[in-house]
């Protein structure tokens, strides 16, 4: 990229690591560099800055609002995963009560091997961190491609991992609202490694028969009531569903090239079990599977049925058959999609108004005009001009060898 050009990286480093020595205005709030006042996120914890307990290292993940680096413990030398979070990102009480409420549910939820544990939030000036504990294992989809074949009984023990960690939730007052393989990391390297939920940053509490109506989570794994704005913890159920049929075919039930095509599949409801390789599969999978996917959330089942299902509960029986090449290829074409897309944002985060950052997903739907889940080097050519950005020719470049590279 050059060295006239700062990476999105070392933009967002400074965010959380450049420290005036702030001071106090006569009104007693804190100030911080060039004498602007500063927001309390959180008032319970210690405001001191991040580098004085912990060195952090190198970036691991980005999202809307925060940036995941790995951290030491300067004490212990623990490894550990540090998600900040720009206080400069957070412009509405809306975005502020958001961070809150993670923090919050994360200290709530009961200790288990299936979540991500949160060692401490702490804040400064500029961010607030949440420090956790570090995930060196890799995505859900990354283990299975990496593995060589897939089976039934493989898939069995994922989903019972991700149907415990929605019954915790639910137990607990909790709907997560953003479950997606995406938000599931294994812990190690090792072939029995646990595979942890990492992120809360969606989730909400609840109480028995409340209902919500904001549009939240990833277009694939929307249940169709959360598109109605009329929902409960019965989404989360029908995310995993959504999971599973991944799990076990490669793509998802309800695909379209924009999130509107999305959204009117889902509401059709229409689940193929037609095509290679569901022949293949067992009727107790599917059936289990239109069951997470039953469209009237007052009929589909609960985290405790599914875990009774008999599909789970004698998953050590299911077939070890491999699904074949073709789940693992469409497996690692969705998985090299999302990738890309969030490979993408980062490159160019740097270079795009707010607003032309929010059209960025969008656009790559468009882009991909030959429809096969992939954006090509030509399709991102002809297609970035169409949007209409104000990115110069020799940006577009640096994005077009930026992917190339990827």
């Amino acid at each position: 990229m050059g060295n006239c050009c700062r990476s999105p990286a070392a933009v967002a480093r400074e965010d959380v690591s450049t420290h005036d020595h702030g001071r106090k205005d006569r009104g007693g709030s804190d100030t911080g560099a060039g004498g602007k006042k500063t927001i309390t996120v959180l008032n319970d914890v210690s405001k001191e800055r991040i580098e004085e307990k912990y060195l952090v290292d190198r970036e691991l993940g980005r999202g809307e609002f925060g940036v995941t680096y790995l951290c030491i413990d300067r004490n212990t030398k623990e490894l550990l995963a540090c998600k900040s979070i720009s206080k400069r990102k957070l412009r509405t009480a809306v975005d502020i009560e958001d961070v809150r409420r993670e923090v919050a549910i994360m200290k709530h939820l009961p200790k288990n091997s299936s979540i991500v544990r949160l060692k401490e939030a702490c804040e400064d000036d500029n961010a607030v961190h949440l420090v956790m504990e570090l995930c060196e294992g890799g995505e859900l989809f990354d283990r299975i491609v990496a593995r060589g074949h897939y089976t039934e009984r493989a898939a069995a023990a994922v989903t019972r991992t991700i149907v415990e960690v929605v019954q915790l939730c639910h137990k607990h007052g909790v709907i997560h609202r953003d479950l997606k393989p995406e938000n599931f990391l294994f812990a190690n390297k090792k072939e029995n490694s646990p595979l942890k939920a990492i992120d809360f940053g969606l989730s909400i509490f609840f109480k028995p028969g409340q209902r919500f109506s904001e549009i939240v989570g990833s277009p694939y794994y929307m249940a169709p009531e959360v598109l109605k704005r009329n929902y409960g913890p019965e989404i989360d159920i029908w995310s995993a569903g959504v999971i599973l049929y991944i799990l076990l075919c490669g793509v998802p039930p309800f695909w379209a090239e924009s999130e509107q095509g999305v959204a009117q599949a889902i509401l059709r409801g229409l689940i193929d079990f037609k095509r290679d390789p569901w022949p293949n599969v067992s009727e107790s999978a599917k059936n289990l599977i239109r069951q997470m996917l039953e469209p009237d959330p007052k009929l589909r089942l609960t985290a405790k049925q599914v875990l009774e299902h008999p599909w789970l509960q004698n998953a050590k029986k299911a077939p070890n058959v491999p699904l074949g090449d073709v789940v693992k290829s469409r497996l690692k074409q969705f998985s090299m999609m999302n990738r890309f897309k969030r490979k993408a944002l980062r490159v160019i985060a740097d270079h795009l108004s707010i607003e032309e950052v929010e059209d960025i997903k969008e656009m790559f739907k468009k882009m991909d005009t030959d429809n096969d889940g992939i954006v090509s080097i030509e399709e991102l050519k002809t297609g970035l001009p169409k949007i209409g950005s104000q990115l110069a020719e020799s940006e577009v470049q640096m994005l077009i060898e930026a992917v190339s590279a990827y």
